[in-house]
């Protein structure tokens, strides 16, 4: 019997070889694998070198042309010129790159791109000994006539497509082209640009955020930026002749958050979903940079949770974590796999003297996006049990660490979410002059309790966005004459000009764009808030209120 299983077992392992090698040869010669596996390998591979850029096309009328060259040799970036638009036309950049050790004499290393109709060497004064070669799209490469010259800062080491007018850098050593690639009947297409880094990929650290010296730390929350590929398109803009009635969603959107930064200038900013408005961002990754860009150049860590709309683009909730979280003062973490959705996790401000303790914890969690059982709840999706879970186990872990016992002062804990929970309908609840409920909020059809579990564990305040013209807080407590409250529950409003606002029959003058404002001060263990404006009175702290004292929740 054991001989048996083991012919059986050395048999079975031939076949498997055998199986194995004739798929090489087959798809060595005939690419019979599918892209996912031959795309395996990321198109910035650490220790590599750009030696050729060029550009395939295609068309559908012309059945011998193909959008896909040599694999053996060429690497395309997946990434449609056209958005896939086209009608008839495709286009797709493509890069040879190799080892520096694999580097041939013949092998010319890239130190520049550029694109324009002219050779570039009509505008230089010094070329030197390298010379322009010509690709299609009007690409021009910059290629040295020494062998090895990988090794120079100035030697591209990868290479990536971003689209639009407005599209932005966000990655640090990248550097995006002024000129659009020049593309045959773009018709309505966002321009395609090509982006280059140079020198070797420099690693992201997660930055540590901490109570400033003066005891006090400002959050920033900013939901339903709504964010396109391109410009984008203004959605019931106030008031309407604002700038001659010329509204780009995008460009205003930015402008208004540059504003609030520079004058609030927080230390951490929370997205709390719908920074991209999925159904016009055929490449998502052009809408995350514009948004992380803000923050990047003036140095201020985020942290970014996952809306409805996000995912509806061009990357799903993972990819769209891990190309947020691989940029510079991201604090976004995708969360244990065990755990439904992605984006569950939390960030530790830590007490103003250099001690690893921790003086507030801030709570993320993803709300999905639609419900998965439209037939008895319709509307959108719930926190699951495996979040509460994790989240009360977190919660408790956290409590008994080194971390939050050395902390001697009042504790803190928050929240944020981005469609609002089923205790927000609670009319009753809603605080006077804290904001305007404009809007019946779609919040789950299923109440899974995770209201009850921020009670438990002793979270102050919830801030959620998705109902963008509403901006109210709620105030929750137990029944009883003497009850003391135990929970807020707070609307960001909607600070996008890419998703809708309007309500101009519920709201004087129509709904304006804005930013909630969270302030903690250790000192006395307080959190204030107030909004800021987009139009209007922009300097003003709107319906501004204290929501804790002493560590725990108050009425204003």
């Amino acid at each position: 019997m054991t001989r048996r299983i083991v012919r059986t077992s050395i048999q079975l392992g031939a076949l498997t070889c055998i199986v194995f090698l004739l798929l090489f040869i087959l798809d060595s010669r005939f690419r019979v694998l599918p892209d996912a596996i031959h795309n395996a390998l990321p198109a910035h591979t650490p220790g590599l070198v750009i030696t050729d850029v060029t550009l395939a096309t295609c068309s559908s009328l012309n059945l011998l042309s193909s959008c896909k060259l040599d694999a053996q040799k060429w690497h395309r970036i997946e990434k449609d010129l056209y958005l896939n638009k086209g009608w008839l036309n495709h286009a797709y950049v493509h890069i040879e790159r190799k080892k520096e050790s694999e580097l041939v004499e013949t092998d010319r290393v890239i130190l520049d791109v550029k694109v324009g109709r002219l050779d570039p060497v009509t505008s230089e004064k010094d070329q030197g000994a390298e010379r322009w070669d010509s690709r299609p799209g009007g690409i021009w490469l910059k290629r040295t006539s020494k062998r090895h010259a990988s090794d120079s800062v100035k030697a591209i080491t990868a290479v990536d497509v971003l689209f639009g007018a407005d599209a932005v850098e966000a990655r640090p050593g990248w550097e995006i082209l002024d000129q659009p690639i020049l593309l045959s009947n773009p018709g309505d297409n966002q321009e395609a640009r090509l982006t280059v880094r140079r020198g070797a990929h420099v690693p992201v650290e997660r930055p540590t955020v901490r109570v400033n010296k003066d005891g006090k730390f400002k959050i920033m929350q900013v939901a339903d930026l709504h964010l396109s590929t391109g410009l984008g398109v203004c959605r019931e803009a106030e008031p309407a002749g604002h700038n001659g009635g010329k509204c780009d969603a995008d460009v205003r959107t930015l402008e208004f958050l540059g504003s609030v930064l520079d004058s609030e200038k927080p230390d951490l900013v929370v997205l709390s979903g719908d920074q991209v408005n999925g159904e016009t961002a055929p490449d998502a990754q052009s809408a995350v940079f514009k948004f992380a860009e803000m923050f990047i150049r003036r140095e201020i860590p985020f942290a970014t949770i996952f809306g409805n709309h996000d995912d509806e683009g061009s990357l799903g909730r993972l990819a769209l974590m891990q190309l947020t979280q691989s940029l510079p003062y991201s604090l976004s973490l995708p969360g244990p796999s065990s755990v439904e959705g992605v984006g569950n996790y939390y960030v530790e401000v830590l007490s103003r003297k250099s001690t690893s303790h921790s003086a507030l914890t801030l709570y993320f969690l993803d709300t999905h996006g639609y419900s998965p059982d439209e037939r008895q709840y319709r509307g959108y999706d719930w926190i699951k049990k495996s979040q509460i879970d994790w989240f009360k186990s977190t919660a408790q872990t956290l409590k008994n660490s080194p971390a939050h016992q050395g902390y001697h002062h009042y504790r803190m804990n928050m929240a944020f979410i981005h469609i609002p929970l089923p205790e927000y309908r609670n009319q009753a609840d809603i605080v006077e002059g804290s904001g305007t409920f404009a809007e019946p909020p779609t919040a789950p059809g299923f109440n899974s309790g995770f209201k009850q579990a921020l009670i438990e564990e002793g979270v102050l305040a919830v801030s959620c966005g998705h109902d963008h013209v509403n901006d109210y807080c709620a105030l929750s407590k137990p029944e009883g004459k003497d009850a003391k409250p135990d929970l807020w529950m707070c609307y960001a409003g909607g600070a996008g000009f890419g998703g809708y606002g309007g309500y101009s029959h519920v709201i004087k003058g129509g709904y304006h764009r804005r930013v909630r404002v969270f302030e903690f001060d250790m000192n006395d263990a307080s959190i204030r808030t107030w909004k800021r404006l987009e139009y209007g009175d922009t300097e003003k702290r709107v319906d501004e209120m204290i929501i804790a004292q002493g560590g725990s929740a108050v009425a204003p």
